[in-house]
């Protein structure tokens, strides 16, 4: 079976879950497309692919590439791009749509009035069925996505069994299945063998940064926190000194912020590493600081590891950190509401995200503001690396009853067979 792959262009969250998805696929014809932070993913991680198109025009001649690709295909998977479902409805190619924020959507049209959308959806054209759901706001549009793909496979976590309800009660009618955690599952027993550390080099911290890219966040614009993060390392290696050896990862470290340097007299190695080298690292490096993406929690957690989450970057994060609050995890990480008590942060995707860039540049800029921010994490590392190994595993294992479902190969093997 030939099988066309995408995900949403939106932080390595949801390429990192096209590519675990890929990789429980073996004897199909796995082939990726889409652009800009899930094209870099996959091609940083290519042997997930047995091919790779980057739409490097996605509206122009993109277009016309992907609409090839449909009719070349038996069936689609997409990670939480709205957008391919749709062209496979028109295209009338069976669609599968995996989602590890189900509970995260926010609507504002009822789930009723969307599923009266998607069922007069007209299948004549993309550009008809694209204006027949412009009403649809972002995070509508992916709810709508859930009603329109044949099935839908959505990752366990706090709140998602009660929006699984909603669609019930509202009328849906597609299946939906309920998974744990959609990761590289082979990737992880490989990381937790012992073997040499790659290059020879050990690392006492990692600091993962992920994608960072989304609708609003670049690497050279909306940029605050990662010029936060580069003037805090030497300072946090300062206070530190039992980190010797550091590993700072994520996207933008592939680029002009990536090599080796020296920071208060410690190495600091900054590199955007395929998936599997990065599983390999946080397996063996005893702590790790994580901007707080799900992908990179489940995986942690699955290799025994709890690591300590940075403040947010952008709206899921602080979703993320509010919903695991009842846990270790959630008590000890870092937030800007430390730093700044009184800035709200408005319950919305795009205003949430762009008031925590604000807040990441009045850190950045204001000497008062940054000295509370390292001392306010100091803090928290000080009571992370303090646990007790029993209070890690315990905290490991809290995280793993909260975030747990039924094993996703078999979920998505039982849907595929189906189709075939």
């Amino acid at each position: 079976m030939r099988i066309l792959m995408g995900a949403q262009n939106c932080g390595f969250g949801p390429a990192s879950v096209l590519v675990a998805v890929s990789r429980l696929l073996p004897g199909h014809e796995r082939v990726f497309v889409g652009d800009g932070v899930a094209a870099e993913f996959a091609r940083r991680n290519a042997a997930a692919f047995d091919g790779i198109h980057e739409l490097t025009e996605p509206h122009r001649n993109g277009a016309m590439l992907l609409d090839r690709l449909l009719v070349e295909s038996d069936h689609v998977v997409s990670v939480m791009d709205a957008d391919l479902v749709l062209r496979s409805v028109v295209a009338r190619r069976p669609a599968v749509l995996v989602d590890c924020l189900f509970g995260f959507w926010q609507h504002h049209h009822s789930l009723a009035r969307i599923r009266e959308l998607c069922a007069t959806v007209p299948r004549t054209s993309y550009t008809a069925a694209r204006r027949h759901l412009a009403c649809l706001s972002p995070h509508e549009r992916i709810l709508a996505a859930h009603l329109l793909a044949d099935h839908s496979v959505v990752q366990n976590f706090p709140g998602v069994s009660r929006r699984m309800a909603e669609f019930t009660a509202a009328g849906a009618d597609r299946a939906m299945h309920l998974t744990g955690p959609l990761v590289d599952l082979e990737g992880l027993r490989e990381a937790g063998k012992d073997e040499p550390a790659i290059d020879g080099h050990d690392y006492d911290l990692l600091i993962n940064t992920g994608g960072f890219k989304n609708f609003l966040l670049d690497f050279e614009a909306n940029n605050d926190y990662l010029r936060l993060v580069d003037r805090w390392i030497p300072d946090l290696l300062a206070d530190w000194p039992r980190f010797t050896r550091v590993l700072v990862c994520g996207g933008p470290y592939a680029g002009h912020r990536g090599g080796t340097d020296r920071a208060s007299g410690r190495m600091v190695d900054r590199r955007f590493l395929p998936q599997r080298e990065l599983l390999r690292q946080v397996a063996r490096t005893p702590h790790s600081l994580l901007a707080p993406g799900l992908s990179a929690l489940h995986e942690a957690t699955l290799l025994g590891q709890l690591p300590l989450a940075l403040p947010e970057q952008h709206y899921a994060h602080t979703f993320t950190i509010r919903n695991l609050a009842n846990t270790l995890f959630g008590h000890l990480a870092g937030r800007f509401a430390d730093v700044l008590p009184g800035h709200a942060v408005p319950e919305d995707d795009y205003a949430g995200t762009e008031a925590l860039v604000t807040v990441a540049g009045r850190v950045l800029q204001d000497d008062g503001l940054y000295a509370r921010f390292r001392s306010t994490f100091n803090e928290r590392i000080e009571r992370y690396l303090f646990l007790t190994p029993e209070q890690r595993r315990e905290g490991v294992a809290e995280l793993r009853r909260v975030l747990d479902g039924p094993p996703a190969p078999s979920v998505i093997a039982s849907i595929l067979t189906a189709a075939r």
